[in-house]
């Protein structure tokens, strides 16, 4: 059974438990990993020794937004509060 999620990571972030999340794409709810395996296993009663393979590869990365600085020229700006000004 192959799952895909979305993993976001976020060193800087306040809490512990904000750093590293784990997501379904579609619900963006945290996934049950236990209840993962338990459906793979199945519902029978008693302890099971079971392996458990991640394989992790990267389908597509976001970038992560950047705050735009927009550049104001400050002699464009007087020019034309100059130019309304006279009018």
């Amino acid at each position: 059974m192959i799952k895909h999620y979305i993993l976001s990571l976020n060193p800087t972030a306040k809490h512990d438990w904000d750093r590293c999340i784990l997501r379904d794409p579609l619900t963006a709810k945290r996934p049950d990993l236990a209840k993962l395996v338990t459906e793979a296993v199945g519902a029978d009663t008693g302890s099971y020794l079971v392996s458990v393979n991640i394989e992790v590869k990267i389908l597509e990365q976001a970038a992560v937004p950047h705050a735009e600085q927009l550049s104001l020229n400050v002699t464009d700006v007087n020019e034309k509060a100059q130019l309304r000004d006279a009018a």
